[in-house]
């Protein structure tokens, strides 16, 4: 069976997600685009247990991540960073500093009315409290 077949068709699949579940990482890994996508709205009830799904691939996610930093789609950015990212390990999370630091210093202008500069101060701040002890 093709995983993409198993993708979700609507923000209530939930069957979707637990059939890719049972999906290897190294299978999960190739539909991780399509995962990402699921996460461009945080009240869709699929958004967590997707989530939760592309948490098991841990660096695998940072390219994809990266990607999404660089949408222009401030309300994606910020459920990937109150979700996604937050819940990431302090290691993978430094490997994303640079682009956090890129969009303190210098955001879109949706990205300030989104308010992404508050979270992102607090995720810089969980770094430099781990990298402190």
């Amino acid at each position: 069976m093709d995983i993409r077949e198993c993708l979700p068709s609507d923000k209530h699949d939930f069957e979707a997600v637990r059939k890719l579940s049972e999906f290897s990482d190294v299978e999960l890994k190739v539909i991780i685009p399509e995962l990402m996508e699921w996460l461009q709205d945080g009240n869709w009830p699929i958004s967590k247990p997707v989530e939760d799904l592309l948490l098991r691939l841990g660096g695998d996610l940072i390219p994809h991540i990266k990607d999404v930093l660089q949408t222009q789609d401030p309300q994606w950015e910020y459920f990937i960073l109150v979700g996604l990212i937050d819940r990431l390990p302090i290691s993978h999370l430094s490997m994303l500093q640079t682009d956090l630091v890129r969009i303190l210093e210098s955001p879109t202008p949706s990205e300030v009315l989104e308010e992404l500069d508050e979270v992102i101060v607090e995720l810089l701040e969980k770094m430099e409290e781990t990298n402190e002890r």
